[in-house]
């Protein structure tokens, strides 16, 4: 495993740089890097990684959603809070329409099968649009109108809203019932993560202000393990309080960074942040090459034209989506073409719930899989 983790490090890095030279963004090299060390062309990971990879991907998401949160100004989020939540579900549901409405034609199944593949192909992808905004956002590139916070905001509720509506059709498709409480569960997931977090971010503060009273000085990097042990406990909260309460763990975590950000010494907050981009610079390699790693070459190379054409199709209703919610704004043309195409890569999500449905043993299990490697790549 740890000659894994060299592989995964040092070829990633190898083809980021490959591909900044030839003017590509370091990500595709990262998942190229994936994709070459795969069990599907050299085969050079141990197994044992490949089982854990999911918990490793969501480490590494856990660390980016500490430092978008930490970077995020609370009075931007106002500024912006009508777009970003349009932003939340309107693009998503435009696409899964998009799918319901092609996928029967293009590829042969049932609408209930088409709902199952829109809502695995919906999510957009947190891994690949909260670096590239907090990038943004540190740079003061279109900051002036928020864009950055704005697309950073809709994007994390975006996957609640997705993984909701995922539950609920694969249900309907093994033969349950669409129940109107599920749908419940978006508001409250997004309401219970949001308090939550607030309080543990208050709760921190609050300790690490009262250790400083007592001249008990805590070193930056003290506070960075204690504040990723916090976001661990959260995100598997998640899945504890699951029957009982829904609850979203990665919102919960943005929410406690920026309650720190908020609440604690700007300068204590910016020296935090800049050791968290540290930390990322690591996590990102491992998170898209273990990306990279996951996507399934047979299954991409056996798709058929049928679902690269539902891909590109349902993207032009994606984007529609987010132009309808970007109306109304002082956006100009370009800043909004610009939301349209932030608004497009799919990874994460895709990676980790793409093969969900072959794993129940729902017919279309497959062909889920097929469309959402194949929207990894093609994003």
């Amino acid at each position: 495993m740890v000659a894994s983790l060299g592989f995964i490090f040092l070829v990633g890095l190898v083809c980021a740089r490959l591909c900044t030279k030839i003017k590509l963004p370091p990500i595709v090299g990262m998942l190229f890097a994936g994709v070459i060390l795969g069990p599907y062309v050299f085969n050079m990971l141990d197994p044992k990684i490949l089982e854990v990879s999911g918990d490793l991907r969501q480490i590494a998401l856990i660390i980016i959603l500490l430092k978008a949160g930490l970077s995020l100004n609370l009075e931007d989020l106002k500024q912006v809070g009508r777009p970003a939540m349009l932003l939340s579900f309107v693009p998503a549901t435009c696409e899964i329409i998009g799918v319901a409405l092609l996928a029967p034609i293009l590829l042969d199944i049932t609408i209930i099968e088409a709902l199952v593949v829109g809502s695995v192909l919906a999510a957009v992808s947190p891994a690949v649009i909260v670096p590239k905004m907090v990038f943004f956002m540190e740079t003061g590139y279109g900051t002036k109108k928020k864009i950055p916070q704005m697309i950073l905001a809709g994007a994390s509720l975006d996957d609640i809203f997705v993984i909701v509506l995922f539950t609920t059709f694969t249900s309907l498709a093994l033969g349950g019932e669409i129940s109107s409480l599920s749908f419940l569960d978006i508001p409250i997931s997004i309401i219970s993560g949001v308090v939550v977090g607030i309080m543990v971010g208050l709760a921190l503060e609050k300790g690490f202000h009262h250790m400083e009273e007592k001249n008990q000085e805590i070193k930056n990097s003290i506070k960075i393990i204690v504040i990723l042990g916090f976001a661990f406990f959260l995100v598997t909260l998640e899945q504890w309080l699951v029957v009982h309460l829904p609850l979203s763990g990665l919102l919960a975590v943005m929410s406690m960074a920026m309650t720190l950000s908020k609440q604690g010494n700007k300068e204590t907050t910016k020296q935090v942040s800049e050791s968290f981009s540290g930390l990322w610079s690591g996590a990102e390699v491992l998170l898209f090459v273990l990306v990279g790693a996951a996507v399934d070459i047979p299954y991409a190379t056996g798709a058929g034209i049928g679902v690269i054409i539902l891909i590109f199709s349902v993207l032009v209703f994606r984007m529609m989506g987010v132009y309808l919610s970007l109306m109304g704004t002082n956006l100009n043309t370009k800043e909004k073409l610009f939301s349209m195409i932030a608004y497009m890569p799919k990874a994460t999500v895709q990676a980790a719930i793409g093969g969900v449905p072959l794993a129940m043993g729902l017919p279309c299990g497959s062909l889920v899989l097929t469309v959402a490697v194949v929207a990894i790549l093609i994003t």
